[in-house]
């Protein structure tokens, strides 16, 4: 198979950052995607409604002309965070839903939740709302290995969280190991996952064999193969609970190239392309539009894109990197190397 026509896909996890990187990072999203799942995490988080209508418009603005994207925002939910708030977020049209960070898990989330089981009046609404609670799964104690941590979360954190509100819709995000795909699997349909196409493609010798490799620092990290494996067995089977989500987290060159690098990849450049790799490698191209472009709608309540997106098998060299309007550089995953697939626009 070497030309692929798909509907357009959309992006149910992606960062865009704000000034001079979102200007950079969305068109590459907006060339492809139709819509995307906006995180909240920048610095300040967007905590309100008005925040995330704020964010929405400078997004919006920063769309180039003759592009059309739809950004659906969500908030950060804190131990702060209001009943009054989720009810409003809920009657918001362009909030679709809200961000659990465990405090001290990932970029800028130390304004996150420290006890998610201690939130229970929150996690109450939005049950009662059907707001989808979109979860960064890995536990922060610091006695758990890093490579742990997921699987530690499902056991102290969701399963206990679901069996107190087992109507909550929640989507665990960028999952990453066999454990997840399992519970995944064993919940009601109320329940999904987001995987990426760099866990889908590689594992942690790709961050750490030959020296350390930045570029595939994130979090959570690559796993060990049989995770992968296990990944990819789930995004390739047709299961309508698991669907795209990149993840694409751009960070400047200088702070993924430091004594301290930031937890990123930078994938929106060739997200379809990397997913599109990914399944080729089991021979399961026949699955890759539920996983890009069915599954995620249908979770979320949505129609699906009408549009349709070729892509074709061809060689597609990926930059050294991107220059940012604040001087700085932005490094893609896989720079400097020749991706197998192309977008080759709509059609």
């Amino acid at each position: 198979m070497n030309e692929l026509i798909l509907r357009q896909p959309d992006d149910w996890h992606l960062h865009l950052r704000d000034g001079a990187m979102l200007a950079t990072v969305l068109p590459h999203t907006a060339r492809q995607c139709a819509r995307a799942i906006v995180m909240p995490n920048l610095s300040p988080p967007v905590t309100t409604v008005a925040q995330a209508r704020a964010y929405r418009e400078r997004i919006l603005a920063a769309l180039p002309e003759g592009m059309a994207f739809e950004p659906l925002m969500t908030l950060y939910l804190t131990e702060q965070t209001t009943v009054a708030e989720l009810a409003a977020a809920a009657a918001d049209p362009h909030i679709h839903a809200v961000k659990l960070y465990p405090a001290g898990a990932t970029t800028n989330s130390d304004r996150g939740v420290r006890d998610p089981l201690a939130i229970d009046p929150l996690l109450a609404e939005l049950e009662r709302f059907g707001l989808p609670l979109l979860v960064h799964g890995e536990v922060v104690d610091p006695a758990v290995d890093i490579f742990d941590r997921e699987a530690r979360f499902i056991e102290r954190v969701l399963t206990p969280i679901l069996t107190r509100f087992p109507a909550l819709r929640l989507v665990m995000e960028h999952i990453t190991t066999a454990e997840a795909v399992a519970f995944v699997q064993a919940q009601s349909a109320r329940v999904a996952a987001t995987i990426t196409a760099h866990h889908l493609l590689f594992n942690r010798n790709a961050m750490l064999v030959g020296g350390i490799r930045p570029h595939y620092y994130c979090l959570p990290v690559l796993k060990r193969e049989h995770h992968r494996q296990a990944l990819l067995a789930s995004a390739t089977s047709g299961a309508g609970r698991f669907f795209m989500g990149t993840d694409s987290a751009p960070h400047s060159q200088a702070a993924k190239e430091s004594a301290c690098g930031c937890a990123g990849a930078f994938t929106a450049y060739a997200a379809l392309e990397l997913y599109a790799e990914a399944f080729d490698t089991v021979g399961r191209l026949d699955q890759l539009e539920a996983f890009t472009s069915l599954n995620g709608p249908a979770f979320y309540g949505l129609p699906v894109n009408a549009r349709r997106v070729r892509l074709q098998r061809a060689p597609q060299p990926v930059p050294a990197a991107y220059a940012v309007a604040d001087g700085s550089t932005l490094v893609p995953l896989r720079a400097g190397e020749t991706l197998p697939w192309q977008f080759a626009g709509f059609v």
